[in-house]
């Protein structure tokens, strides 16, 4: 065939996590309920903040976006390897891996984009406090969104182009839980090393960028609160730590797995599903569960919904 992709292989043979039925089972019983709590958690933070006209402010727009997020990147990938948990034998078509290749990288990229706009909402509203309102206006916010949802799209894009069009003639196990973009370029039939590096330049790229920029973003809003007034800088620290928190958890297993030289199989498999199955869970907890305000929201809901059942 002249162009295009020359592949023979009509699907790929995921691995998964592990051989010991017994363990499957119990990972089987322990990922679906972490997938049911990300699902609900974070439709629950999202109808919260939409609902209630206390929290329609940049910061709460922009954590229903994260939540929004976080459901589709658990999404992508955890229904897929907790069904494969009870089966023998876990297939995924071509078309199949070449979808999750695209939007784990759309998904994870836009969610990048989005906790630097929230690092930028909270440098501005700790220290640019007279001009919050009228820079973190909802044309900004609205902005911020589609700019990271433009980032991540052209992100996933840029992979699925480069690896649809691989020769796929031979090897089909993936030793992984899904179709990891560098467990998938190492089975083409090619000297795949350059290409390798290559797209892992990408991610690293895109990751690194965004986690240096919340890495300043943080550090200046820090050493700005403290020189003006200690209480503020107790208070901006406590603030932030969520904040930080939850970036050191998203970005650590993604920079690991894409920037470091070094592969280790276990390893990579155990941030693979903390990058995708625990940090979702993990945000509604952090970044909203522990805020006073969003507290303040479940409250109201609650007597609420109790009112409208009276």
């Amino acid at each position: 065939m002249d162009g295009g992709n020359q592949s023979l292989v009509s699907e790929f043979l995921l691995l998964g996590l592990c051989h010991s039925w017994d363990i499957q089972v119990l990972l089987f019983m322990i990922l679906f309920m972490i997938y049911l709590m990300t699902v609900s958690g974070n439709i629950f933070i999202m109808l919260l903040i939409i609902n209630d006209s206390h929290l329609h402010s940049p910061m709460y727009f922009l954590l229903a976006n994260l939540s929004f997020v976080d459901m589709w990147l658990s999404s992508v990938t955890t229904p897929k390897m907790i069904t494969g948990l009870l089966r023998e034998n876990q297939t995924i078509c071509f078309g199949g891996c070449m979808c999750q290749i695209l939007f784990v990288h759309f998904v994870g990229g836009t969610e990048m984009v989005i906790l630097v706009a929230m690092a930028y909402d909270r440098y501005v509203a700790i220290c640019k406090p007279l001009h919050y309102t009228t820079i973190m206006n909802l044309q900004k916010c609205i902005g911020l969104v589609v700019i990271a949802w433009i980032v991540g799209f052209v992100h996933g894009m840029s992979h699925l182009v480069v690896i649809a069009q691989l020769p796929f003639c031979g090897p089909r196990e993936i030793d992984s839980f899904f179709c990891d973009m560098p467990l998938v370029v190492k089975l083409a039939c090619m000297d795949s090393y350059n290409l390798d590096t290559l797209m892992n330049i990408d991610c690293g790229f895109v990751a690194v960028t965004c986690f240096i920029l919340l890495l300043i973003s943080y550090a200046h809003i820090l050493v700005t609160v403290h020189q003006s007034s200690k209480s503020g800088a107790s208070r901006a620290l406590s603030t932030c730590t969520a904040h930080i928190t939850v970036v050191v958890l998203f970005f650590g297993p993604c920079i690991f797995i894409y920037v470091w030289p070094i592969s280790v199989t276990w390893l990579d498999k155990f941030l693979a599903v903390f990058y995708t199955a625990i940090t979702p869970l993990l945000n509604p907890d952090i970044y909203s569960l522990r805020n006073k305000e969003i507290k303040d929201g479940m409250k109201r809901f609650k007597s609420y919904y109790y009112g409208f059942q009276g």
